[in-house]
């Protein structure tokens, strides 16, 4: 009886499981239903108006052809009944002179025959009827207004309602990558223009373009989770990426097309190369009176007291709370101790970047705080610079040095001497480093005036290296090396490039 019982109340479960399932059900369908009927009367709606549009400009057009007809016509008739009446008049003169030379033939006397025969010559010569045009003004064809509609009457048979696009075909050939853009250039496939017209898609009302980020190239095998970006509203079949940071090695896009009735498909994803060189600051290597936030490094007068607190907790912790003095003296002596091994101290106000060059061109920017007082940019050999080592006086490291303290100065720096430059100090640096032909060059970054080129050897890998004092700056990361930049560099060498290698040798 029990079993019995359970079993029947398993089946009375499954049964009210199921009823809710199926109002459920006939929920959605009475709303599946209720759209449907809007949605009808939508579209139906939506096919009146384009028809009352289309009858209104077949109408439009009607009355603007039929108006040229009837101006070309007046303007014909004006002309033609202006040339009647000048032939009317001249022919009534003519007439008139005709019957007084008939009469003169019949005067006897010489003299008056002699006044009548000047009279009507000189009447002949000024007569309307020797002046007057014999041929019409103007034709009565009116060919040039034909009409022939039937390439249109073949379009209006062929109405029908808007496909969905098909997808667009991006074109590899006319992308391009240049100065942190990223052009993209694409077509609907078929016979379709670029603008959508005469198109068996309909009329495409505008483009999405997407991009996403990557360090797979093509489609990748491996599912990366960075989202893609949009940009929507396109107009045309090109578009150009601004404002990009390449911190990956690809950038995948890919362009779907729309018109009034959806959506198209996206199109293959295209992947293009966007290599650059990435980097930050190594806050291991930060001074204690600098303080490192993300791209941003800034001057701390507290800073050293804050690290020696910190560095002083730690020397005691795990101690007695009684140390003898001999043992507090001996913790106290030692400032040279400060810090991990690689941390810049002293004078240095010296922070390097966590990557190296060691191959290669590459290109990145810095903006120097307003106010900052004093900062250097440049490179550096990492393993030959020391803890307490400024940039620019050892042989390891090539700097720019930018002073607004007391007097404004530009100097280029390294190993311990200084070449002044001339110019005022930029708002914006850029640097560019190519390693192979031991090159390193400073930019105004505004106006891409060279400032100063170092030529010299690398030995060793080299790191960014950076110097603040009583302020600050931003780095910018991932830049492309500027396609002029190289046809600057050609232009300034013959007045602006001197190495200070060679003239500090």
């Amino acid at each position: 009886m029990d079993a019995q019982k359970d079993a029947l109340r398993r089946i009375v479960t499954t049964l009210a499981n199921k009823n809710e399932e199926l109002h459920n059900f006939l929920d959605t369908l009475d709303h599946t239903l209720s759209g449907l009927q809007e949605n009808a009367s939508l579209a139906s709606s939506d096919l009146l108006l384009e028809f009352d549009t289309l009858s209104a400009a077949l109408q439009e057009a009607k009355e603007a052809l039929a108006s040229s007809i009837n101006d070309e016509e007046t303007r014909k008739e004006r002309e033609l009944e202006k040339q009647l009446s000048q032939g009317k008049a001249a022919l009534e003169s003519s007439e008139e002179l005709l019957e007084f030379a008939n009469d003169a033939l019949n005067i006897a006397d010489e003299e008056e025959f002699a006044v009548a025969a000047r009279q009507i010559k000189e009447r002949v010569t000024m007569a309307p009827a020797f002046r007057l045009t014999m041929r019409p003004i103007t034709t009565d064809s009116m060919s040039h207004l034909t009409v022939d509609f039937s390439r249109e009457r073949n379009m209006l048979r062929r109405l029908s309602f808007l496909p969905v696009p098909r997808a667009p075909e991006i074109n590899p050939a006319r992308c391009l990558v240049c100065n942190n853009t990223v052009t993209v250039a694409w077509q609907q496939p078929g016979d379709c223009d670029g603008d959508g017209d005469d198109c068996s898609d309909g009329k495409i009302d505008h483009y999405i373009l997407e991009y996403q980020k990557t360090d797979h190239g093509g489609v990748s095998r491996v599912r990366d989770d960075r989202p893609w970006e949009k940009v929507d509203g396109i107009q045309t079949t090109e578009y150009t990426l601004t404002g990009l940071k390449f911190d990956t090695a690809f950038v995948n896009v890919r362009v779907r097309a729309c018109n009034k009735a959806a959506a198209g498909e996206y199109s293959e994803p295209v992947s293009l190369e966007t290599r650059a060189f990435n980097f930050g600051f190594d806050a291991t290597t930060c001074h204690p009176n600098l303080r490192v936030e993300g791209n941003k490094v800034e001057w701390d007068p507290q800073g050293l007291k804050t690290h020696d607190a910190k560095h002083k907790g730690q020397e005691n912790k795990g101690r007695s709370s009684t140390p003898s003095p001999k043992k507090a003296l001996s913790t106290s002596r030692s400032p040279a101790n400060r810090g991990g091994r690689d941390r810049f101290t002293g004078e240095s106000y010296t922070v390097l970047g966590d990557r190296g060059v060691d191959t290669g061109c590459h290109y990145w920017e810095v903006r120097p705080f307003p106010d900052c007082k004093s900062y250097s940019v440049g490179v550096a050999y990492r393993a030959t610079l020391g803890k307490f080592d400024q940039l620019g006086k050892s042989a390891g490291a090539w700097c720019l040095h930018a002073s607004q303290w007391l007097q404004t100065s530009l100097a280029a720096k390294h190993n311990n001497r200084a070449k002044s430059l001339d110019g005022p100090v930029p708002e914006r640096i850029g640097v560019y480093c190519d390693y192979n032909n031991g090159e390193l060059s400073f930019y105004n970054a505004e106006s891409r005036r060279l400032l100063h080129t170092f030529r010299t050897k690398f030995t060793q890998p080299v790191v960014p290296a950076f110097m603040v004092w009583c302020g600050g700056m931003t780095i910018a990361t991932g830049l492309q090396v500027p396609s002029m930049l190289s046809d600057t560099q050609r232009e300034s060498e013959a007045g602006s490039m001197t190495s200070l290698n060679s003239l500090l040798s």
